[in-house]
């Protein structure tokens, strides 16, 4: 099934970027309709019933009579095929989905002046090409971070300094082989951090954007995953079962997203995390409406809510993030004074942030491979082709 919807999603892609919708907009609010519903990524939206500290659900519920229904998703293809099947107002998009979305004319502009905290997110994000085209806002800056090198402290006394630890079939610090001890990302956007690993280690394939690969550098990237796909123990996509995996599988080293890390650490078990000396790709994740958002009251609402520095800080402190508000990287009791540097916030530049691949690139002299042809290239490499 999961590989019906990647390959319908990519055939879907390859004719739908180009030209970009209007659509409509919400010009002003009504009452609330009594309840919203959001595609979130695991750990996005908590009411307490992990961790009773971190609840941002049932206030807000309290205060506007929304009752919040989440649906999780693992990847951004099921976020798009989501939408796609409508029924939901609003979902936290990341940056290799939004712009499907908007070309797909599933969402619809966002109306910035009926969101008084849009003035505080973060200027840097306020107009990122993932979710805003023509100057017209598609989304609203949510959360943003990186995809970790997450590892067993058992295994790596120090931190790994490379990602060659989950790329390149090797003996471990503690004697053993890598084989059948990491894991890799169950998506086609995770072509990019191959990419990335060979901008560094293969500078004469001259890639200079991870999501921007001619014929010859999509193919090196290529070659490098069906070399890993020999070792990897499973290719993962819920957050929960890479967790188990961690625990009681013996799997040591992978990529991942702080939520994972932060989880394994508040079990006690023997995690930490890095950012690897090539950097990583990552994710600002961008709440988006749908264009036929059944409770666009409530959902407007839940946008204004989900700003708020409480929000942002409590979150950033679950997730392992960092907020799209700067503001909450203060006086938040979960987040800690240091909290938004552990987190990452001086990692910006040093992010390359999950984005649509398109033909038609800006850092090379010939096109580019297109995002369709990743979805259908990395089906045959998790199939062993």
């Amino acid at each position: 099934m999961r590989r019906t919807v990647f390959t319908a999603i990519g055939l879907c892609l390859a004719t739908s970027l180009g030209a970009f919708p209007a659509g409509a907009q919400v010009k002003q609010l009504g009452k609330a309709e009594g309840s919203v519903d959001i595609i979130a990524w695991p750990g996005y939206i908590e009411r307490g019933e992990t961790d009773k500290k971190y609840d941002w659900v049932t206030g807000f519920e309290q205060k506007t009579g929304c009752k919040v229904n989440v649906k999780t998703a693992g990847t951004s293809d099921e976020m798009v095929a989501l939408m796609n099947e409508g029924g939901f107002d609003l979902v936290t998009a990341s940056g290799d989905a939004s712009l499907r979305l908007i070309s797909g004319k599933r969402v619809q502009p966002i109306n910035t002046s009926l969101i008084p905290s849009w003035k505080t997110v973060d200027e840097r994000l306020q107009k990122a090409p993932w979710h805003t085209v023509d100057n017209v806002h598609y989304g609203v800056p949510y959360q943003w971070g990186s995809n970790v090198l997450m590892y067993n402290t058992d295994t790596f006394k120090e931190a790994p300094k490379s990602w060659s630890v989950v790329f390149e079939e090797t003996t471990l610090p503690d004697g053993k082989s890598n084989k059948g001890r990491v894991q890799a990302f169950d998506g086609p956007i995770y072509i990019a951090d191959a990419a990335l690993y060979l901008m560094k280690h293969k500078p004469e394939l001259g890639i200079k954007d991870p999501y921007e690969l001619t014929e010859a550098q999509y193919k090196a990237a290529l070659e490098l995953l069906r070399k890993q796909r020999t070792m990897v123990q499973r290719y993962w996509h819920d957050a929960m079962v890479q967790v188990d995996d961690f625990t009681n599988e013996g799997v040591v080293a992978s990529s991942s997203w702080p939520f994972q890390v932060n989880l394994l650490k508040s079990q006690g078990k023997s995690i930490a995390s890095t950012v690897p000396e090539e950097g990583a790709t990552g994710w600002a994740d961008t709440t988006m409406m749908h264009v036929d958002a059944p409770h666009p009251n409530c959902a407007y609402m839940w946008i204004e809510h989900s700003l708020s520095p409480k929000v942002q800080g409590d979150l950033a402190s679950w997730f392992g993030s960092v907020p799209s508000v700067p503001a909450a990287c203060k006086g938040n009791e979960l987040l800690g004074a240091e909290g938004c540097e552990t987190n990452g916030m001086g990692n910006f530049e040093r992010i390359k942030f999950w984005r649509t691949p398109v033909s038609k690139c800006s850092t090379q002299s010939e096109g580019c491979v297109p995002y369709y042809r990743w979805v259908t290239d990395y089906i045959a490499i998790l199939g062993g082709r």
